[in-house]
Parts: C-alpha cells; sequence; structure tokens
C-alpha cells in the first residue's frame, strides 16, 4: 500500500518562555532563559532550587473554573495547549467524521501534584476521605481523555508513557497512523506538571538533576560543567493531516513529518547504552523511514540534557548515524532555555524543530562557555542562526532506554 503523506497544520504550546507557541518562540529567537528558582513549593532544605516553571499560567483563563478544578495541573496544560492547537489548525470539528479524528497525548509521570496532595490527605484523615476526583485526576492517559471529550475526537485515543522520549513517540505514532490509512486527523502531544517536592526530590535523589542555584551555569548541554538536568514542566501539541485531507479544506501547513525511528537500548534503567548505540539506530531508521540522505539533513534538535552521559553518548551517535555529515550539522539543545520538560519534551522541541524549517531559523544553545571534547558537534553556542535548512530531526532519549528520532520537511507549497 502507498503510503500516505502527512503534514502540520496547527500547534499549542505552554512553555518556560510563554503561555502560547508565539511567546514561547519569540523567547527561543531572542535565547532567553526560562529557569528561575522554583515558586511552586518551598524548596527549604532541598538540594536542588531551580526549574522551568510555566509562569503566570491561570487555568481560569483557559478552562471552566469548574472544571478546571478537576484536573491536575498536566491536564490543564495540555488542555489548553490542545485548544491552542486546534484553534490554530482551523478544523472545524462539525465537517469532521470524528470517528476519524484521534488523540495521542503523552506524559511521563501524570499527576503527580494530585498524588502528593492525596496521600498526604490520606494519611492524615484515612484512604477513604481523599477526592473522588483523585485517580481520574492522577493518571496519565486523562489528559489525552478530556482532549478528546473537549473536541469530540472519537477515533484512537491512547496515552504513551514512555518517560521522556513520550512526547516524541506520541507524534510518531501518531503520524504512522495516519500514514497507514487508519486516521485523517491526530491531535497529539505531551504534557508535564512534575516540579513538585516528590518530583524534584526523586531526581535529585538519583543524581539526575543539577543543584546548581545559578540559572546561567545550571542546564548547561554539551558544555564541560555540565552537572544534571533542570526540571521543566508544559505542554506541547501538534495537529497531524493527512495531505491531501489538508488541501481539500485550504488549511495552512506549517511542515511535513516524514520520519520516524523508535528503538530500545535493552541496557540500563537510566544510562544510555554505550555510544548511544540505540539512539543511533533511531536516527538512522527515521532517515530511512524517510528515505533521506544523511546530507540532506541540516539540523538536529538534540535531546541535550545537560547531563555528563547524555549528552557525550548523544554527540556518540549523531556521528555514528551521520558519518562525515556529523562535522556539518547544527546540533542545539533548547533544554538550555526551557529545562527538561520530561513527557512533554519531544512534544515541545518537535514544535520547534518545525518553526526552524518555517522560519529558517536554528536555535542556539544558550549559556555555553567551557568546550567538551567529548561533545565537539557544532552545538550553535549562544547565539541563535538564520540558516535555511530543508530537513530537520528531533531527538527523545528516555529512562528505561526508550530512543526516537523524528523528521520534519519545510513545507514550499
Amino acid at each position: 500500500m502507498e503510503k500516505r503523506r502527512v503534514v502540520i497544520t496547527g500547534m499549542g504550546a505552554l512553555t518556560p518562555l510563554g503561555l502560547n507557541v508565539a511567546d514561547t518562540w519569540a523567547g527561543v529567537k531572542e535565547g532567553r532563559c526560562g529557569i528561575a528558582p522554583i515558586t511552586l513549593f518551598d524548596t527549604t532544605g532541598m538540594k536542588a532550587s531551580l526549574a522551568g516553571e510555566v509562569k503566570d499560567f491561570a487555568p481560569e483563563n483557559f478552562i471552566d473554573k469548574k472544571e478546571a478544578r478537576r484536573m491536575d495541573r498536566f491536564t490543564q496544560l495540555a488542555l489548553a495547549a490542545a485548544k491552542e492547537a486546534m484553534a490554530h489548525s482551523g478544523l472545524d470539528m462539525e465537517k469532521e467524521d470524528p470517528c476519524r479524528c484521534g488523540t495521542l497525548v503523552s506524559s511521563g509521570i501524570g499527576g503527580l501534584s494530585t498524588l502528593e496532595r492525596e496521600v498526604d490527605k490520606a494519611r492524615e484523615k484515612g484512604a477513604d476521605k481523599v477526592s473522588p476526583f483523585y485517580i481520574p485526576m492522577s493518571i496519565t492517559n486523562l489528559a489525552a481523555g478530556h482532549i478528546a471529550i473537549q473536541f469530540g475526537l472519537k477515533g484512537m485515543c491512547s496515552c504513551v508513557v514512555a518517560a521522556c522520549a513520550g512526547g516524541a513517540n506520541a507524534v510518531g505514532d501518531a503520524f504512522r497512523h495516519i500514514r497507514d490509512g487508519y486516521a485523517e486527523v491526530m491531535l497529539c502531544g505531551g504534557a508535564e506538571a512534575a516540579v513538585t517536592p516528590t518530583g524534584i526530590g526523586g531526581f535529585t535523589s538519583m543524581h539526575a538533576l543539577t543543584t546548581s542555584a545559578d540559572p546561567a551555569r545550571a542546564s548547561i548541554p554539551f558544555d564541560a560543567e555540565r552537572s544534571g538536568f533542570v526540571m521543566g514542566e508544559g505542554a506541547g501539541m501538534l495537529v497531524l493531516e493527512e495531505l491531501e485531507h489538508a488541501r481539500a479544506r485550504g488549511a495552512h501547513i506549517l511542515a511535513e513529518i516524514v520520519g520516524y525511528g523508535a528503538t530500545c537500548d535493552a541496557h540500563h534503567i537510566t544510562a544510555p547504552a554505550p555510544g548511544g548505540e540505540g539512539g543511533a539506530r533511531s536516527m538512522t531508521l527515521a532517515l530511512a523511514d524517510a528515505g533521506v540522505a544523511p546530507e540532506q539533513v541540516g539540523y538536529i534538535n538534540a535531546h541535550g540534557t545537560s547531563t555528563p552521559m547524555n549528552d557525550s553518548c548523544e554527540t556518540q551517535a549523531v556521528k555514528t548515524a551521520f558519518g562525515s555529515h556529523a562535522a556539518k550539522l547544527m546540533v542545539s539543545s533548547t533544554k538550555s532555555m526551557i529545562g527538561h520538560l520530561l513527557g512533554a519534551s519531544g512534544a515541545v522541541e518537535a514544535i520547534f524543530s518545525v518553526l526552524a524549517l518555517k522560519d529558517g531559523f536554528i536555535p542556539a544553545t544558550i549559556h555555553y562557555q567551557v568546550p567538551d571534547p567529548a561533545c565537539d558537534l557544532d552545538i550553535v553556542p549562544n547565539q541563535g542562526r538564520q540558516v535555511q535548512v530543508e530537513y530537520a530531526m528531533s531527538n527523545s532519549l528516555g529512562f528505561g532506554g526508550h530512543n526516537v528520532s523524528l523528521l520534519f520537511h519545510r513545507w514550499e507549497g
């Protein structure tokens, strides 16, 4: 069967740089840092004190106040981003077959703040006193469920849980779902809100988070002084459509998604495979899926977490997958600006990759100071570049050995 072409027609995002795509992308182009001291809870006595919080987020500005109270923060962020993406797409669901429109939304952890609050309540008052919304607010699939209900999307509705790769998996799986003929429209992405005491404490205790108190030296991907990632929160959503469906309704097409590679290291619960072997395979698979030569790719939005092992292993993976062309690639990490959004990161970074193609702008890796010989790619240090490329790749790597690469093509129609 001939593979159908899939395009992006709408995007929505809430990130540490803004409450919508336009403000977020403006922050990226400025090279602005969205990382700051945590305000969502008191960090006194904790080793890690910085995060990339979504600032000035008032759920009632996006969602009915009563309904918002029955949603965890990660779901509120997801629904707000989904509303922006759907409005941006111009889709009129009254003219669509809802059974051919689906939802795929990832979260790495789900409703952690709800879990913390209700467990404390159970300890104080007894388990039968927890909120009747405790379970539907905390389970990871409810962001997808609320979005499907909001827009009447009656096709496949699912939640990919693959740690830090989940948001990219959601986009890639949605791409395949349309390409293989199961749907015309998929609303996909990821959301996360794990800037909570146990979220920060848990990642700190496993030595994954930096304990730097300086926002300018905390999330510093590929820098020799990197010491761990900075937790971020937010949501990114994309509307994917079959090409002829989008054309028939006169949609504004932002870019085309052409390749998807997904692999597993099968190596370790947290550490990447030596040399980034699994990541290299995911990149190679994405290129093969698209029928694109390595030399055609101009930019990679790297996973680039600012942990010692990730950044050096990802560098080796890029060299393995792209060979001599790796030296000519621009490979930056936007986590330097927003931190690590866990299950939302792959979706938000997919949006950045699309906008890099659309606007001819390559984001910087900000706050870069000390070169590391183990990370010797062109990481676009400190200053973004006005450069037009034809293909951009976005990498996402997750605990459990999950590796995902998405490949996008600039739209010229």
